[in-house]
């Protein structure tokens, strides 16, 4: 049975219906099982390798890894912003033995931005990655990816910028296919990430865009505590991981 609510005609089922009307996903729970429906369809080949972009993408990610029966791990990245507008995103540290620095070629001729003052913000960024891991993952290794289809999964996605960024460092680590895997997202955004990765799963592209939180009746900010217990459900349905 499809976990879209739409055929449902019971009075609860109803009832949510109604709830849903103008969103498409209940939660990101919800969001998690329809995308592993798709990838279910692909046949992917193993090993598979799922990699979440924290916060919001991690319940996702879990319905996904617990649908394909693979380990869960998360894409740690940290954006360096502009000296003058720190949300524009001029560059971008992705975990790693090293880390990968990704310069944005379309922001990194800015005022105040050269590769002394990209490669200053590196530390603070680096522990801020060494954090999150040890918060989530009680600082367990990250997962190897080379030879591995690698599915990078969250809960949605705008600009898409700090993402292709980690893409751009995943390929450096040799994985054997990359695919994208989201609910929602703009689809000029969904056309230039197909070039960086071998395939894009996306469940609904609107026109015009607005905004990833109008597609979810629950899009509330997850709270690190919630982050752990998608991992620790993770794992004990998949006990290898």
């Amino acid at each position: 049975m499809s976990d879209f609510p739409w055929g449902d005609t019971t009075p609860m089922g109803l009832a949510r219906n109604a709830a849903l009307a103008g969103h498409t996903f209940e939660d990101r729970t919800h969001a998690g099982r329809a995308l592993a429906d798709e990838l279910l369809a692909l046949n992917l080949r193993g090993p598979l390798v799922v990699l979440a972009l924290p916060r919001g993408g991690v319940p996702v990610a879990a319905e996904i890894a617990r649908a394909l029966g693979a380990p869960l791990d998360l894409l740690l990245v940290r954006k360096i912003g502009a000296p003058f507008q720190p949300e524009l995103a001029v560059a971008a540290v992705v975990e790693g033995s090293p880390p990968d620095v990704v310069v944005n070629e379309d922001t990194a001729d800015l005022p105040g931005v050269d590769e002394a003052w990209i490669q200053a913000q590196v530390p603070a960024a680096v522990r801020e990655i060494e954090r999150r891991r040890s918060v989530y993952l009680a600082g367990r290794a990250p997962l190897p990816v080379e030879g591995a289809t690698v599915i990078v999964v969250d809960d949605g996605i705008a600009t898409g910028t700090t993402l292709k960024a980690a893409l751009r460092a995943l390929r450096r680590r040799h994985p054997a296919r990359l695919i994208v895997a989201v609910p929602v997202g703009p689809h000029a955004t969904m056309a230039e990430l197909s070039d960086e990765v071998d395939e894009v799963v996306c469940l609904l592209e609107p026109r015009p865009f607005r905004a990833i939180g109008l597609h979810y009746l629950d899009f509330h900010q997850l709270a690190d505590s919630e982050v752990c217990a998608a991992f620790d459900a993770a794992r004990a349905r998949r006990p290898s991981c």
